[in-house]
């Protein structure tokens, strides 16, 4: 976690922090896995009465930050997340209520209220079959029809897919980019529950079978608009991620630490062998880098500062390094590391899971020289 926090956000951050280790501790997290959800509806009402879900919502709909710099204010959240593995639809509601606050209607924006108060849950329908995150790619397709629009495609990997009352579809139209905020339940709409290697958040797949959809259900305007909205909405989802993949990083180095000075081997603590000694300060290096990496992303998008370049950097870091942490640290806790007992694994897979949404790091990296002129 960043060092520069003002007494308001240590203050957000210390309740935040609280409220997970006393609402949603590990043990109980563990016990929410087979709930269909990943959490009680009530406990996602609890969340956002603390703001969770209403930082990114301008002031003038009834949000607000704590510092004036939302998505800044929002990693506090998704940093203490990841270090509880604490599931949610915390990212695609907060990335799509960003849109909706600066592109929506009056009546789109109507729905931000029930949003803030955790009663409405907002997905985001964007990748599609074969893991392409890339929005010139798309193969859903948006046809005009009686004065409205026909949605033909399918996405995956929508997070929240199953428990979103409306979902942020993103399509190709005859005028460009477009994006169409459309109810759960509509005709034609069938979602699937998908398996995930992360064991708290939920993913579903989303089929669309000419959905008929009215002009009411557009979101901004499509062509460069909607393009700019896709862009911020993915930048948004990798400082989220990568603010919680950081975290978790984070606190599964504390614990391997503990770990290591309590597991005693011929007679002293692991942790006082020098070769470990080496591998925690490469450990903890990777770790300080990545929470730096991940905050200068959040900077970045907040000032509208090169944001494209951090982004791209703190995902092609952190995506790494985070999983490479916590890989030498099931190492380091040897045969107990692999046991479904320890809660090791729960951290790993939501780390590996972060890896690969909203491109991998390689494909980051790919953007970094693509950037450069290379």
């Amino acid at each position: 976690m960043r060092f520069d926090l003002s007494d308001d956000q240590e203050f957000f951050r210390e309740t935040t922090r609280r409220f997970i280790e006393t609402e949603a501790p590990v043990s109980v997290v563990r016990e929410w896995h087979d709930h269909p959800d990943g959490c009680p509806p009530s406990w996602w009402r609890a969340a956002a009465e603390l703001g969770w879900t209403s930082l990114m919502v301008p002031e003038s709909l009834g949000g607000g930050s704590i510092s004036g710099r939302p998505i800044v204010d929002l990693t506090i959240v998704a940093d203490e997340m990841g270090r509880g593995v604490t599931p949610g639809p915390f990212m695609p509601t907060n990335a799509v209520a960003d849109t909706l606050g600066r592109s929506g209607s009056s009546d789109q924006q109507a729905l931000l209220e029930g949003v803030m108060a955790g009663e409405v849950v907002l997905g985001w329908a964007f990748c599609e079959p074969g893991g392409d995150w890339a929005a010139t790619r798309l193969a859903t397709e948006a046809a005009p029809a009686d004065g409205g629009y026909v949605l033909s495609g399918t996405k995956t990997a929508v997070e929240a897919g199953a428990q979103a009352h409306h979902l942020l579809v993103t399509a190709q139209s005859p005028e460009g980019l477009a994006q169409f905020l459309v109810p759960s339940d509509v005709g034609g709409l069938t979602i699937t529950p998908q398996e995930s290697l992360d064991l708290g958040r939920r993913f579903a797949e989303v089929r669309l079978d000419n959905v008929l959809v009215g002009a009411e259900a557009l979101v901004g305007a499509p062509g460069a608009a909607t393009v700019a909205d896709v862009e911020r909405q993915c930048q948004v989802m990798v400082v989220l991620q990568c603010a919680d993949s950081a975290g978790s990083a984070d606190r599964v180095l504390e614990f391997t630490a503990e770990y290591a000075f309590d597991r005693y081997s011929f007679g002293r603590p692991l942790a006082s062998y020098q070769a470990l000694k080496h591998r925690f300060a490469d450990m903890k290096m990777w770790s300080e880098a990545s929470q730096a990496a991940a905050d200068a992303a959040a900077d970045a998008l907040a000032d509208a500062n090169d944001e494209a370049r951090m982004v791209s950097v703190a995902k092609s870091y952190v995506g790494d390094r985070s999983v490479e942490i916590m890989q030498d640290c099931v190492q380091l806790h040897g045969g107990i590391g692999v046991t479904w007992e320890h809660d090791l694994h729960l951290y790993l897979r939501r780390a590996t899971v972060n890896r690969g949404l909203f491109g991998t790091p390689a494909d980051h990296r790919e953007c970094l020289s693509e950037l450069l002129g290379y």
